[in-house]
């Protein structure tokens, strides 16, 4: 049996693995908003008797709380090359610099700076924001808004997979 010649080392695969995964969960205090529509359902039908009261409770309680739960799904990721907020899968090569914004920063840009072009995955209850330019001469949105609980670790992120895309 002859010798193999040796064999290239793999080149390294993207990481499957998010730099960054953030759901932006809906407060504890909606939950309690969920409990009391509930309860309102059920004294809607309370009227009717135990069997619609019960109806109306569960039925009021679970669409409610389907709503705070799909509202509070949103979630942002920097993953394989790309930033995911939300439904947008966005290159990181199509990305400029990212900006931190705090508590006042994030309100001005929600409200009187902002552009009706840019993509704006926003939680009024998260004080926190990241603010990314979008660099692509093909796309006319200027940038990225994304409320965020972690906006510097976001950035961190954003800027550490830029460097593995052009490495």
């Amino acid at each position: 049996m002859q010798p193999s010649a040796p064999s290239p080392a793999p080149s390294p695969a993207p990481s499957a693995a998010p730099r960054f995964d953030e759901r932006l969960t809906a407060p504890r205090s909606w939950w309690v908003i969920v409990v009391l529509v509930g309860l309102s359902g059920g004294l809607i039908m309370f009227p009717l008797g135990t069997v619609p009261l019960l109806g109306g409770l569960i039925v009021a309680s679970v669409l409610a709380g389907m709503a705070v739960s799909s509202y509070g799904s949103a979630r942002i990721r920097v993953v394989a090359g790309s930033l995911v907020a939300g439904d947008a899968r966005i290159p990181v090569t199509a990305l400029g610099a990212a900006e931190v914004l705090d508590a006042e920063g994030a309100l001005a840009w929600r409200t009187h700076k902002a552009d009706p072009r840019a993509f704006m995955l926003m939680r009024s209850y998260v004080p926190g924001a990241v603010r990314i330019v979008v660099t692509d001469p093909a796309d006319p949105t200027p940038y990225v808004y994304l409320s965020t609980r972690e906006p510097a670790a976001l950035v961190a992120a954003l800027d550490a997979e830029r460097a593995g895309a052009e490495g």
